[in-house]
């Protein structure tokens, strides 16, 4: 961010805690679809992503007094949403987190051929796509916390290594070398089982009605497939087009970025009308 985008940044958070709702609403509205994509991929669901990007806009607001400009207001809202979404206990996978030996354990050995027909007349290609954004972000959790971090904030938000490194509180030095070993185990496992990004025998067509079986897809509730996506170039410091991992140029669809749900933006307007958000700005 540029030294005049910066003060003009500052300024409309000055604005902001002065009790001036237009630049609160500016702000909160500038931020909230990279807070929700940065929770959908640490967490894994859209309703997680949607409970925990609630709470962490309502933490931006409440917390802009705060606010210094040591830093573009950007890279202070992905700190204070990486580190809520790292000690994330609320959500679905951190009570039951998967591993990659789990995940290519099934994929090797499921029964997926003797499973009747569960896609409810919903077209089997729109379930195919539904699951491979859902597995591929999923997958994501087989990652420890902060690693899921360092790879999204690298590879989905292309995020500078100074930056980054700030955010997660290590050197830059430090986050390249951590960014290019994660890099390197997703590309490895992909390229081993995927058969939509790698060699893998497994293909998300073939295993639709067994994902429906166990749950990992709802043919009457498409999340992936339903959300609203956002053109890359509207959506600042987020890019649509993802970086080659290592030497394999991957083609990364399940992190395109949507916009957050429509009940996340009416919470957070309604917050904004609240006598309890006046209480906060006076005290």
């Amino acid at each position: 961010m540029d030294k005049k985008m910066n003060k003009e940044m500052q300024a409309l958070v000055e604005k902001a805690t002065a009790g001036d709702k237009k630049a609160l609403e500016t702000l909160v509205t500038g931020v909230q679809d990279i807070v929700f994509n940065l929770s959908l991929r640490m967490l894994g669901t859209f309703a997680d992503a949607e409970d925990a990007a609630q709470d962490i806009l309502i933490k931006i607001i409440t917390h802009l007094s705060s606010f210094r400009g040591e830093c573009s207001f950007t890279t202070w809202v992905f700190s204070i949403a990486a580190n809520h979404l790292k000690n994330y206990k609320k959500h679905m996978f951190a009570r039951y987190a998967p591993s990659f030996e789990y995940y290519g354990d099934d994929i090797e050995n499921a029964d997926i051929q003797n499973v009747p027909d569960l896609t409810q007349n919903v077209e089997k290609d729109l379930l195919a796509e539904e699951l491979k954004m859902s597995c591929t972000n999923v997958m994501l959790q087989c990652l420890d916390a902060e690693s899921r971090c360092i790879f999204i904030l690298g590879t989905m938000f292309k995020l500078d290594s100074r930056i980054a490194g700030d955010i997660l509180e290590m050197t830059p030095e430090a986050y390249r070398k951590r960014l290019s070993r994660v890099r390197k185990k997703m590309a490895d496992f992909l390229g081993q089982y995927c058969g939509e990004y790698g060699s893998g025998r497994c293909k998300c067509k073939d295993r639709v009605n067994y994902a429906i079986q166990n749950h990992r897809i709802n043919p009457l509730k498409l999340d992936y497939m339903t959300a609203a996506k956002i053109p890359a170039q509207t959506m600042m410091d987020v890019k649509n087009a993802m970086e080659d991992i290592d030497d394999l140029s991957q083609d990364f669809s399940f992190c395109k970025p949507y916009q957050s749900p429509e009940r996340t933006r009416h919470l957070i307007r309604e917050f904004l009308d609240s006598t309890q958000l006046s209480i906060i700005q006076k005290s």
